[in-house]
Formats: C-alpha cells, structure tokens, sequence
C-alpha cells in the first residue's frame, strides 16, 4: 500500500484522486459496502487525507458516506455548483452509464473559503458510486 501522505498535499493530482476511488472500489470488493461505508464516516486516514477523500452516493442520489457527516442521508442531486450546474446529477448519471469519469465544477474549498474549480472522479461499484475530488489551482 502506497503512503496516504502522497495525497494528503493541497495540490493533490487527479492520479492521486483516482487511485483513492480504486482504493476504495477494492475496499468494498474486499470488505463490503457497510465497513467502506464506517471507514470514510469514521474519517479513516487510509481514505481520508485532508481535501482529498472519500465519499459514496447510492444510485438513487443520496449520499451515504461522508467525511462531513451532515451529508449523510441528504439527496442533494438538485443542489448547483456556485454557476447553477447541477454537478451531483451529472455524476449521478456518469455512475449509471460509463460508470467512471471526472466531474467539473466550481465548489467553496473549506481550506480557503474561497469558491474554487474542482474536479471530481466518480467510480461506480455495484450499487453505490465512490467519489474522490481534488480542487485545481
């Protein structure tokens, strides 16, 4: 297993991004879906590493693990970015079709406070899609 310190940096790469959701695809290949779930609600450091972490949306838009634990349970499918994109949808339907890919949109980084562009991997398994996004400088 690699160090989590390679994606705890504030640059954190999109290579880094899409190597936690494969992390946590294997994770829940391995282990089930209930203990990724109480790994990234627990904050796990193996799939949280500061701005860069884990969560997972069940297909139906909810999300069921979050570091920011407020999440839990909420459909925010029709929340926008700060443009009014509706990027959650977005992903939502990259999960149920290709079942990979990036998400653009713009969000506030909690580091910063600021409204910043972010990119996010999606990476579906089974039923859930695991999510993993770096703020772009």
């Amino acid at each position: 297993m690699c160090c989590p310190l390679a994606w705890a940096a504030p640059g954190a790469s999109e290579k880094a991004a899409v190597a936690l959701a494969e992390r946590g695809a294997q994770f829940v290949r391995e282990h089930g879906k209930a203990e990724m779930i109480a790994k990234i609600n627990g904050k796990d450091a193996q799939f949280n590493h500061g701005a860069l972490y884990l969560a997972m949306r069940d297909l139906n838009g909810i999300t069921i693990a979050h570091p920011t634990t407020a999440l839990i349970g909420k459909d925010l499918l029709d929340v926008p970015d700060a443009d009014g994109k509706p990027f959650r949808r977005e992903m939502l339907a990259l999960a149920k079709g290709k079942g990979h890919g990036w998400v653009d949109y713009k969000f506030r980084n909690p580091s910063t406070g600021k409204v910043q562009a972010k990119s996010t991997y999606v990476l579906r398994v089974g039923d859930v899609a695991l999510e993993a996004g770096i703020y772009k400088p």
